[in-house]
């Protein structure tokens, strides 16, 4: 090897390694703005919080030194230790959250509850970690006993969603408290007593933020790391200014004596007020939650090399501040400003605010998809028009369902510190939740010993439970607020799951059987009318009951019929080339196709013109496969009889495409090398649809592709004429045929069962049609009335 190609490959490698480090330095920048918000915002309230109610007239330095080591402590293990340097490692193939280590926890086990499993769904890239196989480990004897037991897996659902809900509290709760503590400075150089002129700002304020997020808060998305550095540098600075200016001993109370020292100066009344210590680690929990945004590298060095010291020297200062001035306990953070800065800083906390809310709110948004991708909560329409984050989503009824709660609880209580226990309650249940799954992914996940598990799990758990005792004593001020709210959510996220699960078993027992179909013939019995019939059913095997209920009231019905499942699996995301997974139902004459459309937990659904397209592509590539005798080697794998169809290859070379826009039936415009495939459509039906398209010019709008056959000797005839009539069929136009169901209970039903059908019988009524979530294109949507009995 010549001495210029070794320079230049070093040259190269050193290439590589700056772009590496630019990007792990920009995610670093852009995840201080997005994760890190509402932790950096703890400061404007964790003292106040501690030394409330019977702790408030404390006058002693060592009971102040005690508090900041007992935040110092609790810093270090949950955030430093916990998340930065072992929850970021039980990530989804990159994903973070509760949703996440269920999803992880399905996979390497039978606990999923999702009812159209397929053993195909196993051979997606994304399914297992690479490397990791569950083959060759023996099974353990927890992970027998929950499989065998259907409770132990709804328990574990059910806790589950006890996090999602506790995180949906979150987003409720972090914008009320946040934006009331900000707005408390005003008590200091505005002189502004009286509480209710408080609480009317600070309701201006959240009715502010919430209508940003519906108008869009990515169009300023780029300024939140700016406001966040700044916020975080502000605050370090002034806690090394008053280290230095009030008491420089205060770097003695990190040692852990001054925790004995705290707890044998308060006695019980400390043990009661633990729980605002807790309130320094709120927020940490993103950290883990929005990990897919920006890697792990990237999150860690954030965190060490800003979050963490920013932090602690501000509650030092903080300390050092008050064990000086011990009255200033009510107003610690604002009054520990110099008096030059402080309306430089009460600005720069209330952009702070606003920033840190937005990505909770965002994230409480994502939580909300993500158990809607596991059939736990109702239809929602999302929205993904994030640039500056790709893929975060924004979903219009939460967030004023967020809106309001966040309202009711600020005029409601109007008191930072209720407000403070019933935040805290709800993160720290969230918190704990984490912990026991982490337990779980750690034994049956990562496959280490019982004893690690058991070890992490006690450890962290421990430190939980012993805040968690602290804040039932905070229930009845205002701690019961995120348990009557997580109450609520629960029935509903649980009743949809169970409605859902019943609908799908009835749709199961009712299903048509082959043999029916098949004794009808390749015309069904029916008259075929040229186009294309997509058929949208939750079976992933089977003839639903709802395309018969169809024909039995209209004896007609297209050429060409897809019954299409968009499905759930159980990861993060699916590679759109493994997404489509097609067969044929019945001989080739019956011109009758499945496809399953497999999704992630965080997946998003295309365009409704992607989807035709794509959907005409995989079903012409397994035409050829199947022609081909190919559909079993490496270009697709067979599930029964049906196959994967992978881009590689041949795939995409089957037909030629080309865009166009506007109406274009009529003209005969062909691409080279193409067949001439005419329309089925009578002239009165084209004229029509032209006088409809200039009616309504928002049609026009998305692009269109044509399919044209290539003009190829192909070896069996039938193939040729079964691919022109799917071109023919695309190009006379799809309809979307979809069930529009009434679910009722039996009448012999129980008083529970009863409830809990008719409760989700009236959140399928009141919440978004399956049409808005599926996005077909209402012009071209056909309704199937189906009544169900469960």
């Amino acid at each position: 090897m010549s001495s210029d190609t070794i320079r230049e490959r070093g040259a190269s490698t050193g290439v590589e390694r700056k772009f590496q480090y630019r990007q792990l330095l920009f995610l670093a920048y852009q995840s201080l703005g997005f994760l890190f918000g509402d932790l950096s915002l703890s400061p404007l309230y964790v003292y106040q919080s501690i030394f409330s109610e019977r702790l408030k007239h404390v006058q002693n330095e060592d009971a102040i030194f005690g508090a900041f080591s007992l935040i110092f402590w609790t810093l270090s293990s949950i955030s430093l230790l916990k998340y930065a340097l072992i929850m970021l490692s039980a990530d989804d193939n990159g994903e973070g959250g509760v949703v996440a280590l269920y999803s992880q926890l399905c996979r390497s086990a039978k606990f999923c509850l999702l009812p159209n499993h397929q053993a195909s769904d196993e051979e997606l890239s994304t399914y297992y970690k690479p490397g990791s196989s569950n083959g060759s480990i023996p099974s353990s004897p927890l992970k027998r006993f929950i499989e065998r037991h259907k409770n132990t897996k709804m328990a574990l659902l059910i806790f589950v969603l006890l996090g999602a809900c506790m995180a949906i509290c979150v987003g409720a709760l972090m914008p009320a408290i946040s934006v009331l503590s900000s707005v408390e400075g005003l008590k200091i150089e505005a002189k502004i007593t009286n509480k209710s002129m408080v609480s009317c700002i600070s309701c201006v304020l959240l009715i502010g933020l919430f209508v940003m997020q519906h108008r869009g808060s990515y169009k300023v998305a780029f300024v939140f790391p700016p406001v966040i550095i700044l916020w975080l540098l502000t605050i370090f600075m002034i806690g090394i200014f008053n280290i230095i200016k009030w008491n420089p001993r205060v770097y003695q109370a990190l040692s852990p004596y001054y925790v004995y020292k705290f707890f044998r100066l308060t006695g019980k009344d400390g043990w009661t007020n633990l729980g605002g210590v807790f309130l320094c680690v709120t927020g940490t929990e993103a950290m883990f939650a929005d990990l897919g945004y920006y890697r792990q590298t990237p999150i860690r060095v954030a965190f060490h090399c800003i979050i963490y010291p920013c932090l602690v020297l501000q509650y030092m200062g903080q300390a050092a501040f008050l064990s000086k001035n011990l009255s200033a306990v009510p107003i610690s953070f604002y009054a520990s400003i110099p008096d030059v800065l402080f309306w430089p800083v009460f600005v720069l906390s209330a952009l702070a605010v606003i920033v840190a809310s937005q990505a909770v709110i965002a994230s409480t948004f994502s939580v909300v998809q993500q158990c809607h991708a596991f059939e736990c909560f109702p239809r929602v329409k999302a929205i993904h028009s994030r640039r500056w984050i790709p893929g975060q989503t924004y979903i219009p009824e939460i967030n004023w369902i967020l809106m309001i709660i966040s309202l009711a609880v600020t005029v409601g209580l109007g008191d930072k510190n209720r407000i403070g226990y019933a935040y805290g309650i709800a993160y720290l249940i969230l918190v704990f939740v984490t912990t026991c799954l982490t337990s779980l992914v750690i034994n049956l996940v990562w496959h280490r010993s019982p004893i690690i598990a058991l070890a992490f799990g006690l450890f962290f758990g421990s430190i939980e439970i012993i805040f968690l005792s602290s804040y039932c004593t905070k229930i009845l001020r205002g701690g019961w607020i995120p348990l009557v709210l997580s109450a609520v959510f629960m029935v509903v996220m649980y009743v949809w799951h169970y409605g859902s699960r019943k609908k799908y078993l009835f749709d199961m027992h009712n299903k048509v059987s082959m043999r029916s179909i098949l004794g009808l013939g390749p015309s069904l019995g029916i008259v075929r009318v040229p186009g294309m019939g997509l058929i949208y059913t939750e079976l992933a095997t089977g003839v639903p009951a709802s395309f018969t209920h169809f024909l039995t009231n209209l004896p007609a019905f297209y050429q060409v019929v897809v019954f299409v499942c968009v499905k759930t699996v159980p990861v993060p995301c699916v590679p759109h080339e493994e997404r489509y997974l097609i067969g044929r139902i019945g001989p080739k004459s019956y011109r009758l196709y499945r496809c399953i459309v497999r999704n992630g937990y965080k997946d998003v659904y295309s365009h409704e013109n992607d989807f035709e397209n794509d959907l005409v592509m995989s079903i012409a590539e397994f035409i050829q496969l199947e022609a081909e005798g190919s559909s079993g080697n490496a270009e697709g794998s067979v599930d029964g009889r049906m196959a994967v169809v992978r881009t590689s290859g041949k795939f995409g070379t089957r037909l030629l495409m080309s865009e166009s826009s506007g109406f274009e039936e009529g003209n005969n415009i062909n691409l080279p090398g193409a067949l001439t495939v005419t329309s089925s459509k009578s002239p009165t039906l084209k004229r029509l649809q032209a006088m409809y398209e200039q009616e309504l010019p928002e049609l026009n709008t998305g692009r269109r592709i044509r399919f044209e056959l290539q003009n190829v000797i192909y070896k069996d005839a039938r193939v040729k004429e079964e691919l022109m009539e799917l071109v023919e069929a695309k190009r006379t136009g799809a309809a979307y045929v979809i069930g529009h169901s009434h679910v009722k209970a039996k009448w012999n039903s129980s008083f529970i069962k009863k409830f809990a059908i008719n409760l989700y019988s009236f959140l399928r009524k009141n919440c978004r049609s399956p049409a808005v979530g599926l996005n077909i294109p209402q012009i071209s949507l056909i309704k199937v009335g189906m009544n169900y009995h469960v």
